[in-house]
C-alpha cells in the first residue's frame, strides 16, 4: 500500500504489459498511476494525488478526504440490544465496543 496526504493507494504488477498499476482505494473519483519501477511507481502515485487535488481546486471543488470516521451502522434490533448489553458489561460505549471490535477483526 502507498500512502501520500492521507490518501492510499493499491498497485499491482501487469506481466502482459510489464506495467505497475495502481488506483488510488479510498476516493469515489477514479485516480489512477502506473510505472515501470517501484521508484515511478512511488512518484507517479504521488503525482496522481496532487493531480488529483490541483484539479479540485481549479474546478472549485472540495476534493474528497479519505475518512471522515464517521460510519452509519444499520442493524436488526435484537442484536442491537445485545451489542449493547454486552458493551455496558465491559464498561464500554457503544460506538467504543464496535471500533474495539473492528479493530481486533481488521
Amino acid at each position: 500500500m502507498l500512502t501520500y496526504k492521507g490518501y492510499t493507494g493499491r498497485a499491482e504488477y501487469d506481466d502482459e504489459s510489464g506495467l505497475l498499476h495502481g488506483e488510488v482505494i479510498d476516493l469515489r473519483d477514479v485516480v489512477t498511476f502506473q510505472a515501470t519501477s517501484v521508484a515511478e511507481l512511488e512518484a507517479a502515485f504521488r503525482d496522481s494525488i496532487d493531480d488529483y487535488l490541483e484539479f479540485c481546486k481549479e474546478r472549485g471543488e472540495e476534493p474528497e478526504k479519505p475518512f471522515s470516521g464517521r460510519f452509519m451502522l444499520r442493524l436488526p434490533p435484537d442484536l442491537h440490544r445485545r451489542v449493547h448489553v454486552r458493551a455496558v458489561r465491559e464498561g464500554k460505549s457503544l460506538n467504543q465496543w464496535i471500533a474495539d471490535s473492528l479493530e481486533k477483526s481488521a
